[in-house]
């Protein structure tokens, strides 16, 4: 989980909560998709897109609530928005959901050319290395986003503070 926040500082509901875990429901999706019906992987990226909406919907209206002329708050809206949209799309479901689609895609492959195992072990063997991968991608994938935003997509926003994103 992200830091406390510091004393004094409202508490983020979608950060520093429990709720921040639903971001990673797509992750635990992908590592049992070799055991259960597409739908419940299905289900799990609905999970995690929810997830991401509404933490977009929150840093928008907290932007909103910012003292500041109306031209202004409108652009302080939409950037954080669009940040933390475009930045929780990336770091919490496409790029976690397809890493760990693929390792436990190709260790399913590697177990069944190697190994004489049974599928249910090979299975279940994906599932866990599955499972254990997510914490160790989850840092790396949320600095790699910050320099890719930093470096696109934030480089255009008008003259406003910076959205923090993680």
């Amino acid at each position: 989980m992200s830091e406390s926040s510091p004393q004094g500082a409202e508490r983020d509901l979608f950060r520093d909560t429990w709720v921040r875990y639903l971001g990673y429901a797509n992750e635990v999706g992908e590592a049992f998709r070799s055991m259960v019906p597409a739908a419940v992987v299905w289900l799990s990226y609905g999970v995690s897109s929810s997830y991401v909406l509404a933490d977009a919907i929150d840093k928008g209206k907290k932007a909103g609530e910012v003292p500041g002329p109306e031209a202004t708050r409108r652009t302080r809206v939409t950037v954080a928005v669009v940040d933390t949209f475009v930045w929780q799309a990336l770091a919490s479901v496409a790029i976690p959901g397809f890493t760990i689609n693929r390792v436990c895609a190709a260790s399913l492959y590697v177990l069944g050319t190697a190994t004489r195992w049974p599928l249910a072990a090979r299975k279940w063997t994906t599932t866990a290395l599955g499972l254990l991968v997510i914490p160790i991608i989850i840092h790396p994938i949320d600095r790699s986003v910050d320099f890719l935003l930093d470096s696109s997509l934030r480089k255009i926003y008008p003259s406003v503070e910076k959205p923090s994103s993680s």
